[in-house]
């Protein structure tokens, strides 16, 4: 199929514009859409320096003209493809929306909190309702997106190690961190075993760990009072 023609671009970056970029690869200079998400990632970025980015390639018999659309992380364009699923959200509409990390975009939808995904451009109540309808229960690996920048690290075949991998190469967390919430999620939940189940104890404890207040000092609370 034409859409995956092209899935990554390594090359130098030529020129960036308000929504946009040139990347030049293989001597050919690409223009890439990019969200505000990954926009702000090239704040740093001088023209002439090194960049590479997945790519989510579209062209429709609607849609001719080829529409690149540029992400940091693997993980970044397979929630995006999530995202273009929900009714009435196009590529074009949803690389605007992508206007708050992917994280939290997630969270939102596996918590119901509409009101934060009505502050994505373009998303009105209606839209925001269908996305939760759509996306719910889908979300847990992209909660899980870190912010810091990804470490490699090479992996077993088991399936923790594939979890392990997922959560350095493509979410971005440290190699330490990754190795914690795994063996936190394994002895909460020893029942677990495939991927998928260990993704979803991975971000309810992660979940819980940010929703629990932090232990302070002082005298028992009576059951009683």
């Amino acid at each position: 199929m034409i859409n995956d023609m092209i899935g990554y671009l390594e090359g130098k970056l030529l020129k960036i514009e308000e929504d946009r970029i040139l990347l030049l690869a293989n001597q050919v200079g690409y223009e890439v859409l990019l969200p505000v998400i990954v926009l702000e990632t090239l704040e740093t970025k001088t023209v002439g320096e090194e960049l590479s980015l997945y790519i989510y390639y579209h062209q429709t018999e609607r849609q001719p003209k080829p529409v690149l659309i540029g992400f940091n992380l693997e993980a970044e364009k397979e929630f995006f493809q999530y995202f273009i699923s929900v009714e009435a959200i196009g590529p074009l509409k949803a690389a605007k929306a992508m206007d708050i990390p992917v994280r939290d975009i997630a969270r939102a939808i596996e918590t119901n909190d509409t009101a934060r995904l009505k502050q994505l451009k373009g998303i009105g109540n209606r839209t925001a309702q269908k996305i939760i309808a759509s996306l719910k229960g889908k979300m847990g690996k992209f909660a899980l997106i870190s912010k810091s920048e990804p470490d490699v690290m090479p992996v077993d075949e088991d399936f923790a190690s594939q979890v392990l991998t997922v959560l350095i190469d493509q979410l971005g967390h440290k190699a330490a961190d990754a190795k914690r919430m795994i063996e936190e999620a394994l002895k909460r939940n020893r029942s677990v075993s495939t991927p998928e189940e260990l993704f979803e104890e991975v971000y309810r404890g992660e979940t819980s760990n940010q929703a629990s207040p932090p232990a302070t000092p002082g005298k028992p609370v009576s059951s009683n009072e």
